[in-house]
């Protein structure tokens, strides 16, 4: 799942609230330049973790918009559930 950010998308490394990361979000912070599909559209991004204000805006966002991922976050042992941001190449 994926929420529009500006210049980009965010994914959620919630893991179903699982109490460790998901071996995908290593994969990233290890290899930022990446390829993504959305829809019927590939894009070249470069993946970032959200931190501070941003974080916190896109995950209440998604929090709003789909009840289950505060679900994930009251389940989980985890400080707070990482959002990335996948930013589009120029």
């Amino acid at each position: 799942m994926y929420q529009e950010v500006d210049g980009g998308y965010a994914v959620f490394a919630s893991k179903a609230g699982a109490d460790t990361n998901p071996d995908w979000l290593h994969n990233l912070k290890a290899n930022p330049e990446t390829t993504i599909e959305v829809g019927s559209e590939t894009h070249e991004v470069r993946a970032r973790l959200a931190e501070g204000k941003e974080h916190e805006s896109i995950w209440e966002r998604q929090k709003s918009d789909y009840a289950f991922f505060a679900e994930y976050e009251a389940k989980t042992a985890r400080d707070h559930i990482p959002v990335v941001v996948l930013e589009r190449s120029q």
